[in-house]
């Protein structure tokens, strides 16, 4: 009886024992495919042995330069391996991964748009990598070592390290960075070593001089001003190759002390120094007196300047908040502006008060601007009089409307000092009977969106039953009217400007989708609502608006719908996912969503153009012939692949916005590869700058 009782029990053991060697031995799907990937856009070199394009087990086999935790892979070490090409798109699924270095190889492209997201230490440097920080980076709050240095980095660092509370080492050394410092660098609380040495960096060094340096290197940069005398009491600070002001500085700029390094102390210059900040402090004091008596005079004849309606405001007693600059501290919820300052204000005539003079917007400075922290203090933005926009955009003439929309127009404001904005006149408020606190929660949300690729809002008005928002102005108009009522004096979009515009459109949706805590839908996703900058990079209008599309399909145009839209509830980000596709079909072909004057059978665009998707043959007839055959046949395809995913008719089918980001990114990266290996693309190099649209 014993031997036949000990067979089910050995066949138990057995399975129990391959299933647990089952268990050890497989590697995460999801980090499996990312590898893979990587391994294939890194051109499947002989050096990473055990790896593979497909499938495989990273763990249980061995993989070259990879450690693991159980099933998941957590450590990617390929440093010094001579590696070329890129790294792939599907970084952000290798979630359990801590430390990536990819070090001193030959990689080249863009450093991919999603990194492994919960990274402890990244190390990319001295690879060739081209571009810029990628922005995803703001979201890894792990984060504690980031080095990119001696790559081919360029332009303008974005206001992406506000939520890096662990980073507390950073190099960005040797690459070709400009502009001037972010001001997130000032939330780096923990950082204690910075290389910012051979650059372009330019502008004040005054962001640094809160943060717990311990390591500092800012030679041959171009940067100005004083050296903070917080600055001079790092051990280790390298300034030199920079255009320092010489002589002594403003009062309150540097303390005298015998703290610093080398050159830069005080001592031995202190007593002269010292008579000459009291000198002129003195003659502050003197021209202060003077202004004080002139201010007392004017001030009995200014009062000239109130008329009925600002009298009215004032006996309701109203708050209003101040433009503050970012050295100043944060208003408290119970902040308000004083009679002083509202009598300093009497001699603009009751215009708004920058704290600082604005130049002119442009897609440079958006990179370089400053956005304010998430939270539920008072709105801090710039607070519009009506009768400012009014005199701005005369009257809001017709001459000055830009575009017409569901939920209000669109008028172009014009300053003397050569400044544009946008002013959008929010009529379905006025029409639903809308309350002023409704309205100012909507400008706090609104107010809360940055990212490169949304259009930023600057300012608002909440003067009753005139609610309006104040926002940047694309002088190149919108992507439905650049691809649909261009006439033949305009320069059609090359293939890959028009990638970049889906591109950038997709991350900003991925940003509302999958960053924004809680996630949001658009509801109006359309050409028409894709705006262009000067250099023909996208910004999404009318995020954060949602409020207003009661019923999406009534404020979609025809063709964008998604088939599932039948009542307003049904509306998911799946819905959001199918109006982007229709805007990458409109890049495709350069037709309208819907078009009645095609045959009937072409009339939609997503019934005409879907089944022709995967037919090469097809594809090539349905190309915007304004391209005229200057595209990678590749490319092309994997753009139209992403299309198909994005339009499909069941809404559980069409991906995540980041695996149509993923999937763009690809797009580039053969776009790049065809311009490298000299391919027809080239002949498509003309400039996309064209003419001021408006």
């Amino acid at each position: 009886m014993a031997p036949y009782l000990s067979l089910p029990v050995l066949l138990i053991i057995s399975v129990v024992i391959s299933i647990a060697i089952g268990a050890l031995a497989k590697t995460d799907q999801p980090d499996v495919s990312a590898l893979n990937v990587m391994y294939s856009s890194l051109n499947s070199p002989s050096q990473l042995t055990g790896w593979s394009s497909s499938g495989g087990d990273p763990c249980g086999k061995g993989w070259k330069g990879i450690k693991c935790s159980g099933s998941s892979v957590t450590e990617i070490n390929l440093s010094g391996l001579g590696l070329t090409g890129t790294l792939g798109y599907q970084l952000s699924s290798l979630t359990s991964v801590t430390n990536f270095d990819m070090s001193k190889n030959n990689i080249h492209g863009d450093i991919p748009y999603q990194l492994p997201p919960n990274a402890v230490h990244i190390n990319l440097a001295r690879n060739a990598f081209t571009g810029g920080v990628p922005y995803s980076i703001s979201q890894m709050t792990d984060l504690e070592y980031l080095n990119v240095a001696s790559n081919q980095l360029n332009g303008q660092l974005t206001d992406m390290f506000g939520k890096l509370p662990k980073l507390s080492v950073l190099d960005l050394s040797f690459n070709r960075f400009s502009g001037s410092l972010p001001q997130s660098f000032r939330s780096l609380s923990s950082l204690k070593t910075l290389y910012l040495q051979n650059n372009q960096f330019s502008s004040t060094v005054n962001v640094l001089s809160t943060l717990p340096l311990e390591d500092l290197n800012l030679e041959n940069n171009q940067f100005t001003g004083w050296i903070p005398s917080k600055l001079k009491g790092i051990d280790n600070l390298q300034v030199g190759g920079n255009s320092w002001s010489s002589g002594t500085a403003p009062p309150g700029m540097v303390k005298a002390s015998n703290t610093g390094s080398g050159g830069n102390s005080l001592k031995g210059n202190s007593i002269v120094n010292g008579v000459a900040i009291a000198a002129a402090v003195i003659a502050v004091l003197v021209v202060a007196l003077i202004l004080l008596t002139f201010m007392k005079k004017r001030s009995s004849s200014s009062a000239h300047y109130l008329d009925g309606r600002f009298d009215e405001q004032l006996s309701q007693n109203r708050t209003f908040t101040p433009l503050v600059s970012d050295d100043q501290k944060e208003l408290k919820h119970s902040s308000s502006i004083s009679m002083k300052a509202f009598e300093r204000s009497l001699s603009t005539g009751l215009k708004r008060q920058p704290s600082e003079p604005r130049k002119s917007f442009n897609d440079n400075e958006f990179a370089n601007k400053v956005h304010s922290k998430r939270s539920t203090n008072p709105i801090t933005m710039t607070s519009y009089s009506l009768e400012d926009l009014r005199a701005a955009t005369g009257g809001f003439s017709a001459g000055r409307l830009l575009g017409q929309g569901t939920i209000g127009r669109v008028f172009k404001a014009k300053y003397a000092d050569g400044k544009v904005l946008a002013v959008k006149k929010l009529e379905t408020i006025n029409d639903s009977g809308g309350s002023s606190s409704e309205f100012m929660e909507l400008v706090s949300g609104v107010s809360k969106l940055h990212h490169p690729n949304i259009s930023e809002l600057l300012g608002y008005c909440s003067e009753p039953g005139h609610p309006l928002l104040v926002y940047e102005f694309q002088r190149n108009g919108s992507l439905h009217d650049f691809l649909h009522l261009s006439d033949e004096y305009s320069k059609p979009l090359t293939w890959d400007t028009r990638i970049k515009i889906a591109l950038g459109t997709a991350r900003a949706v991925e940003y509302l989708h999958e960053v924004c805590s809680p996630s949001m839908t658009h509801k109006n996703i359309s050409s028409a609502n894709i705006l262009l900058d000067e250099e023909l990079n996208p910004h999404l209008s009318e995020c954060g608006l949602t409020v207003f599309y009661e019923d999406p399909s009534e404020n979609l145009g025809p063709g964008y719908n998604a088939p599932e839209c039948i009542k307003p509830s049904s509306y998911t980000m799946k819905s959001d996912i199918y109006c982007f596709g229709v805007v990458m079909l409109e890049l495709l072909t350069g037709r309208k969503p819907y078009d009645s004057s095609k045959p009937r059978m072409e009339q939609s665009l997503v019934r005409w153009a879907t089944p022709q998707l995967h037919d090469i043959d097809a594809l090539a007839q349905m190309v915007d012939p304004a391209l005229r055959g200057l595209y990678p046949p590749k490319s092309l395809s994997r753009f139209a692949d992403v299309i198909a995913l994005c339009v499909q008719s069941e809404p559980e089918f069409r991906p995540p916005m980041s695996e149509v980001v993923q999937a763009l990114v690809r797009c580039v990266q053969h776009t790049s590869i065809n311009k490298r290996l000299g391919g027809d693309l080239s002949a498509s190099r003309r400039s996309d700058d064209s003419d001021s649209y408006y």
